[in-house]
């Protein structure tokens, strides 16, 4: 292996040798600890199959949503267990209920860095059709709120919802704004996530474009991770809840979820290698007099 090593350029006298040697350890320690973060922290996804046990999800055409999802799930973390550098992990196996703020319990205890609901949807015209994203957000319209309502519904089956949930109430447009301020750190990775997702849909399977949205999901609320909602489709339109009902159509949705979830990941860590680590002027004690300018090339 050929290796170029370090070339300086000082056009200023160094009073402090010692010093130097400490912001040259410091340069080494830190890059190289970051680099190795990158390229060796295991990506961990959470996959969430919306509904379950007594929750059936929406019925369109005879369909059970929460057999769709979990099957898409199921068969999404299939193909991406095969890829090294990533952990899968679900909120359920099974088809069991499991409450809306266990599910975000789940994603923050396995410190995730990408929760994914797989839900399918639902519309009083059959002739709505095509995948859509959606991250944590105000209503843009009364569309939108309706798919949040349907989904946040659920928690009305369960125990304490009004102790869980601070008194939310799914059906009072006013209590999503409450929803808010903890996914807001993560809203912009958010939006990255789902965008990709929505361009492996429309890319990989021609499916309609619906768009990435925001609307006031809770079980997007409470993860402290980018969080993406994913209607895979309308159970609702004949055609697409055939699909989506079929084993074709679910190994389609899982490959197109698996191949955005990597993407995903991979532009994420091309980011954080590209990033640049920047000493703070003023951590350098001004009383040594260091007056140091220094340029670094590294090559392998």
């Amino acid at each position: 292996m050929h290796q170029e090593f370090l070339s300086y350029i000082f056009p200023l006298s160094i009073h402090n040798r010692q010093t130097f040697l400490q912001v040259i350890f410091l340069f080494f320690t830190l890059c190289g600890s970051y680099d190795l973060i990158a390229q060796e922290k295991t990506f961990v996804v959470v996959l969430d199959a919306g509904h379950g046990g007594h929750d059936s999800g929406n019925r369109g055409n005879g369909y059970y949503e929460k057999k769709i999802a979990l099957n898409i799930a199921l068969k999404t973390g299939k193909k991406l267990e095969k890829i090294k550098g990533i952990k899968v992990i679900y909120t359920r196996k099974t088809d069991v209920f499991i409450e809306l703020i266990e599910r975000a319990k789940i994603a923050n205890k396995s410190d995730a860095d990408l929760f994914v609901s797989i839900h399918c949807d639902a519309f009083s015209s059959p002739k709505a059709y095509g995948a859509g994203t959606f991250v944590l957000g105000l209503h843009e319209n009364e569309r939108n709120f309706k798919v949040a309502q349907k989904e946040n519904s659920v928690i009305f089956l369960e125990k304490d919802y009004e102790k869980n949930y601070d008194g939310f109430d799914p059906n009072d447009p006013e209590s999503v704004i409450s929803l808010l301020l903890m996914q807001e750190t993560y809203l912009d990775q958010s939006i990255i996530a789902a965008s990709t997702f929505q361009k492996s849909f429309v890319n990989n399977l021609k499916r309609k474009d619906r768009n990435v949205k925001q609307a006031g999901f809770v079980v997007l609320k409470y993860t402290y991770m980018p969080s993406v909602l994913v209607e895979t489709g309308f159970l609702t339109n004949v055609s697409e809840g055939a699909y989506l009902n079929s084993s074709k159509g679910q190994d389609n949705m899982a490959d197109a979820l698996s191949r955005a979830i990597v993407n995903y990941r991979n532009n994420r860590n091309a980011n954080f290698k590209s990033e640049r680590i920047v000493i703070n002027k003023n951590e350098i004690n001004t009383d040594q007099k260091l007056n140091l300018k220094f340029k670094i090339q590294i090559a392998a």
